[in-house]
């Protein structure tokens, strides 16, 4: 059979080379399984030797997917480009899309806009998404994650009773925060502070859980407790609080690289060495603790990886797969100078 050359390439041209249907080449061309081998290899033929390019927004026609992905993370823009544990997490996302068809829509959504960015979800310009970072006071990221493909990077914080139907990808961060606490009462410290994050987020709220399980199985009385909100100007601000106290204490335990690296400013301002005044152990292993001087004791979790991980479950949840309710990911501790 002869095919004209002339005018753009078509999917009716594709089938009259193939020798197949319209019907068959669509099939292909939307990567069915139910097309056998050789057909798809005379009809992948059959679009090279054509040139032919599937228009992208028919196929989103018939498939009522606009292949989008959102990643929303409900901060405001100044935390979230200060904190290195996103770009992590997105370059993790990132590189799992890069290998599909998926586009990556970033959404931002501070205080105001949680509402805005529901209907944008709701509304279908996106096949799912991943929610990272979620607080207590808005639990309608759950309620949403059944009626769309959502997987959640941490668990969500005062979550409704039911959320056997969520998918997480989490570290275990209560069992994490005893490691990093079991680390200074093995170094022989009794009487350990805690500079904890916001407690409408289950991260805070798990690892100083895990702080004070410690505490307990050791007999130990807990120290003073203030909260850093994860920053390092808050770290700082926890830091002189807990020194205007004047309870004796001889380590903190910061659950956050960020709030650690605060804390260690303000140690050295007020003549305290570190480690042999007052030890300290962060969390997350990011530039704050390798970068500071000495170098800070840490909990080390992989966000690239989580990033890897929620993306794949995602595309795999969109295409009607089956997967795991809850993802659990490594950590480890990092022991450096700082204790």
């Amino acid at each position: 059979m002869t095919i004209s050359a002339g005018g753009a390439p078509t999917l009716e041209k594709v089938a009259a080379l193939a020798g197949v249907s319209r019907s068959t080449v669509s099939r292909v061309v939307n990567s069915s399984p139910k097309v056998a081998p050789e057909v798809v290899q005379a009809v992948n033929q059959a679009i090279a030797e054509l040139g032919y390019v599937p228009n992208r927004a028919a196929r989103m026609l018939a498939s009522r997917r606009t292949q989008t992905i959102a990643l929303v993370i409900p901060e405001n823009t100044a935390r979230f480009f200060s904190d290195p544990f996103f770009a992590s997490v997105i370059q993790g996302v990132a590189f799992r899309l890069a290998q599909t068809d998926y586009t990556l829509s970033l959404v931002i959504a501070s205080e105001t806009d949680h509402e805005k960015t529901r209907r944008y979800l709701r509304g279908g310009n996106v096949d799912g998404a991943l929610i990272l970072s979620h607080h207590s006071d808005d639990t309608s990221y759950v309620e949403l994650a059944r009626t769309m493909p959502i997987v959640f990077g941490g668990r969500p914080a005062a979550a409704p009773e039911n959320v056997d139907d969520i998918y997480v990808v989490d570290v275990d961060n209560e069992a994490a925060a005893e490691v990093a606490v079991q680390h200074l009462v093995d170094r022989g410290r009794t009487r350990i502070a805690h500079i904890s994050g916001r407690q409408d987020m289950a991260p805070a709220q798990d690892r100083m859980a895990g702080w004070r399980t410690v505490l307990e199985r050791a007999g130990l009385e807990p120290g003073p407790v203030e909260d850093g909100d994860f920053t390092p100007i808050g770290g700082a601000e926890a830091m002189r609080r807990l020194l205007g106290r004047r309870e004796t204490f001889d380590a903190v335990f910061a659950a956050s690289d960020q709030m650690a690296s605060g804390a260690l400013t303000v140690l050295r301002e007020r003549g305290l060495r570190v480690p042999d005044d007052i030890a300290l152990v962060g969390f997350d292993n990011d530039y704050f603790a390798t970068s500071s001087v000495p170098a800070i004791t840490t909990i080390e979790q992989p966000p690239v990886v989580q990033g890897t991980t929620m993306a794949e479950l995602l595309v795999r949840l969109i295409d009607g797969e089956e997967v795991e309710r809850l993802t659990v990911l490594p950590t480890q501790l990092v022991v450096r100078d700082s204790s």
